[in-house]
């Protein structure tokens, strides 16, 4: 046990609270299908926003990120351009979002049903992507329960699956009693506690810079990079050994940029964006969104430049990590990646399992202390850069400051746990139960159901992630697997007018099939070969499920296009506009489009500029601060001052839409 009895009670306070949160909105929640998924459409977009802000900051994806900012300084950025930078939110806050508002629906899967109607092809098309978002899902569970247990296992005495068990049976009890309004309200609160954090760990990391003379020269030392305070993107640079497949750094933040583009354009299908109470709402959310997750940055590499600090004190000699990998493999056997952390859990919490030479052995290596240090020990015989963040608060920060920053990675978690129980709860809910097995279930009936439905996707989640060998491993699997194999369908749904359900039923079902193949038995392939290789089979699937079906029913496509207004290949529902709308909505294209390089440059120098400032790179703000202003002055005259240009005619059409697709994807 490696916490204080104030750090203790700090955690439990910060675990009753949320249990308090759960109960107390159960009952609202209770009210009504709506009221539990979307919160009856009534909350504030601020709220909204910084909810958002709560669902994309997780606790594993901080730890992976730290662990590339770890290792090659704030161009980690560049690698989690793939995900963890969060640049999909540009477009769900210039278009994307509002395009799936209009329809009034509950859920992603439910616009399916609003988008390519009815009949065989319609209710499979429906049926696949509830599928297709549950997997997805289940698998993003999956990687955050790892994290969480490696996090908390470097704290308690248990191995990191128990402990991830834990996590989320508490998180269970409120996420799923309290439905979206728990899920919102509980973010308030932690929104709170990671601030808390980010604060005092910037602060920390601050102190301990200007101890020393040159930070840089000791960053290159104990990670081996060079090039560590370097802020722009290079084309190549030195990885470690399980990272060698990211030291062509400029051809893999070109793919990763193509990837985030693809995957931003055919997103939206997020409860904050159909729970918005309009348009201008919509772009608001994105936008508060992305100031907020502004913050996460000078956290992550402020826990990266204590970690190396620690590094180079426990560490002095990297070289020795080898031997203690190699000690242990001999005394234990043929053991794999994805079983090391629970093993060495298991060595530092039930030494009587193993031989007493062992522990000689680690003894003479690393020390007395060895217990403390050995958590840090890879699988490659290298420093464990995912373990960094537990271990600076390990050795690092003291009782009581520990439990408040554990608290910030609690809620990190807890977050993400919560919005995603809730949204894909509300695919098995209102897309599986209500729309095919029970279409008359009563409101407690589907309330729970939706109960069950949230136990079930833990039970998933916990089974995929025994076999899991790392966080990056399975996020690069979700971000470019599993993502690639969805992507296509997703894209078509809202550029083209002939893609209909058989081709999005088809390319969603080959696609999610061919990653999970992959997954089992490819599992070595790289994230630019999953990518590739299963986005390009779903998009063959896509066509051919196109072409071999009929053509979505002209009714239900007149309505679509009307209501969503889309841009891309609809040329032949152009005309159902009159000359008015039509001079509109070219508007409305005009700026939503335009505005996209400025947001893309506005939310990536948001995220390099406080990294920057902390590590001193004024070479690096030269070039980001002006790219900075101009891109928000940009934003300014092209995107928000023609925000709510179109909020009361879009209030009309979004209620009489609303009634629609009710009356639609319940007949």
């Amino acid at each position: 046990m490696n916490l204080s009895i104030i750090d203790i009670l700090i955690i439990v306070i910060y675990m009753a609270v949320l249990i308090a949160i759960g109960i107390t909105y159960k009952r609202k929640a209770a009210n009504s299908i709506e009221d539990y998924f979307l919160g009856n459409r009534s909350l504030p977009w601020w709220l909204l926003g910084l909810s958002g802000m709560c669902a994309w900051l997780d606790m594993t994806g901080t730890m992976v990120i730290t662990s590339f900012l770890y290792l090659m300084g704030p161009r980690g950025l560049y690698i989690e351009i793939r995900g963890g930078t969060g640049l999909i939110l540009i477009f769900l806050m210039l278009y994307v979002g509002k395009w799936h508002r209009r329809s009034g629906v509950i859920t992603g899967a439910e616009w399916i049903r609003y988008r390519f109607g009815g009949g065989f092809w319609g209710n499979f098309a429906r049926i696949a992507s509830a599928i297709s978002m549950v997997v997805l899902f289940v698998g993003v569970l999956a990687y955050s329960f790892k994290g969480a247990g490696l996090f908390m296992s470097m704290f308690l005495p248990f191995t990191p699956f128990q402990c991830a068990v834990g996590m989320i049976i508490i998180t269970t009890i409120y996420a799923i009693e309290a439905g979206f309004y728990g899920v919102v309200v509980a973010d308030v609160f932690q929104s709170v506690c990671i601030i808390f954090g980010v604060i005092a760990i910037t602060i920390m990391a601050v102190a301990k810079m200007a101890t020393v003379e040159n930070f840089g020269n000791i960053a290159s030392s104990v990670t081996g990079n060079t090039d560590w305070m370097t802020t722009l993107p290079q084309w190549h640079t030195s990885m470690p050994k399980g990272y060698e497949s990211y030291s062509m750094l400029g051809m893999v933040t070109i793919f990763y940029l193509i990837k985030m583009v693809l995957q931003g354009a055919g997103s939206g299908m997020d409860p904050k964006y159909f729970g918005a109470r309009n348009d201008r709402e919509c772009g608001l959310i994105g936008f508060t969104s992305g100031w907020f997750l502004m913050l996460r940055w000078p956290l992550m590499l402020g826990f990266a430049i204590l970690g190396i600090f620690l590094i180079k004190d426990i560490f002095p000699d990297q070289s020795i990590i080898a031997n203690v990998t190699e000690l242990i493999k001999t005394y234990t056997g043929n053991i794999s990646k994805a079983q090391w952390p629970d093993l060495i859990a298991s060595i530092i919490n039930h030494p009587d399992k193993y031989p007493k030479e062992m522990f000689a052995g680690l003894q003479n290596l690393m020390g007395a202390d060895w217990s403390r240090k050995l958590s840090l020990v890879s699988y490659e015989g290298t420093v464990d850069p995912e373990r960094i963040i537990p271990a600076v608060l390990l050795f690092n920060i003291p009782a009581g400051l520990k439990g408040m920053i554990i608290v910030t990675f609690l809620a990190a978690a807890v977050s993400t746990f919560n919005s995603l129980i809730n949204t894909a709860s509300g695919y098995l809910t209102r897309d599986i139960y209500q729309g095919y097995i029970r279409p008359k279930a009563g409101n407690r009936e589907l309330i729970y159901f939706s109960y069950f439905s949230g136990v079930l996707l833990i039970v998933l989640g916990i089974v995929l992630v025994y076999g899991t060998e790392s966080i990056n491993d399975i996020w690069g699997w979700i971000s470019m697997g599993l993502i690639g194999g969805l992507s296509v369908p997703l894209i078509l749904r809202l550029y083209w007018w002939r893609f209909n359900a058989g081709g999005f039923a088809i390319g969603t079902m080959v696609g999610i099939t061919a990653a999970l193949a992959q997954r089992y038995l490819i599992p070595k392939m790289t994230e630019w070969e999953q990518f590739l290789y299963i986005s390009s089979i779903g998009f063959l699937a896509s066509l051919i499920g196109t072409f071999i079906t009929k053509p979505t029913d002209q009714k239900t496509l007149e309505n679509f296009y009307k209501t969503t207004r889309p841009f891309g290949f609809w040329k032949p529902l152009k005309h159902l506009l009159t000359v008015a709308q039509t001079a509109d909505v070219k508007r409305e294209h005009f700026y939503d489009i335009i505005s996209l390089p400025f947001a893309f440059f506005w939310m990536l120098t948001l995220l390099l500029i406080p990294m920057q400032l902390l590590i001193k790179s004024y070479r690096g703000l030269i070039y980001s601060i002006p790219v900075f202003v101009v891109s928000l002055v940009g934003l300014y005259f092209f995107w928000y001052r023609h925000l709510g240009a179109r909020d009361i005619e879009n209030k009309k059409s979004g209620d009489a839409n609303h009634e629609n697709a009710t009356v639609t994807v319940n007949s």
